[in-house]
């Protein structure tokens, strides 16, 4: 079977204390609730998790939708982004199973990044690290008017901003994700490429950047 790996990179850092993190933590249970309801996303979908603060940490690894089990993020420290880059560069090489000649391997992993803030390390290596790994999409999420957009247009293939970093926008960007993970394991399922289905146009609650289209 051909897994779609997908990999939740999400900021943890002290900014986000109170009603973002809560509101992280709710999202992501919600996500995982969804997605179970789909038939497509529990042949082929495998969720991972990558918390980030003043370092990155990969708390759930790739796994299926009946074994996934939420995390409890708790905020604190500082936006290491480029450390989560790096760390999510080196577990898509480890976890995701290549093509051979003998047998087709997962389809290209989807990579939601969620941040409410700026770059404080070392960016340019953590883009340089992502660039050896090949994913079907790197959507980059700007949590808010204190996120840095310019960080992510720099590494993202579609970024889009929450107009607040407030329980409701994101709800509703978590909602989103669920929504597009399952238009692109419902694209593989039917044959189709890993990436040929456009995501969905995002609710109110969020600005659209850029959004490619394949």
């Amino acid at each position: 079977m051909r897994r779609l790996p997908v990999y939740l990179v999400l900021d943890k850092s002290f900014s986000m204390a109170g009603e973002p993190i809560n509101a992280v933590n709710q999202g992501l249970q919600a996500l995982v609730d969804m997605l179970r309801q789909d038939p497509f996303a529990l042949e082929t979908v495998y969720l991972s998790v990558i918390e980030f603060s003043s370092e990155a940490k990969h708390t759930v690894p790739l796994c299926d939708l009946m074994t996934f089990q939420s995390p409890t993020l708790i905020p604190d420290g500082t936006t290491a982004l480029g450390g989560a880059l790096k760390l999510t560069a080196e577990r898509i090489r480890d976890e995701v199973q290549s093509s051979s000649s003998n047998a087709k391997g997962d389809w290209r992993p989807l990579v939601f990044i969620f941040t409410d803030g700026a770059a404080n390390d070392d960016l340019d290596a953590g883009i340089e690290a992502m660039k050896s790994v090949s994913v079907a999409k790197l959507v980059g999420c700007a949590a808010g008017a204190d996120a840095d957009i310019t960080d992510l247009q720099r590494f993202s293939t579609d970024v889009v901003r929450l107009n607040n970093n407030d329980a409701e926008s994101i709800r509703a960007f978590f909602t989103w994700v669920s929504a597009s993970v399952s238009m692109v394991s419902q694209s593989v399922e039917s044959g189709r490429s890993d990436c040929s289905a456009e995501l969905p146009p995002p609710p109110n609650e969020i600005s659209v950047i850029n959004l490619s289209k394949e």
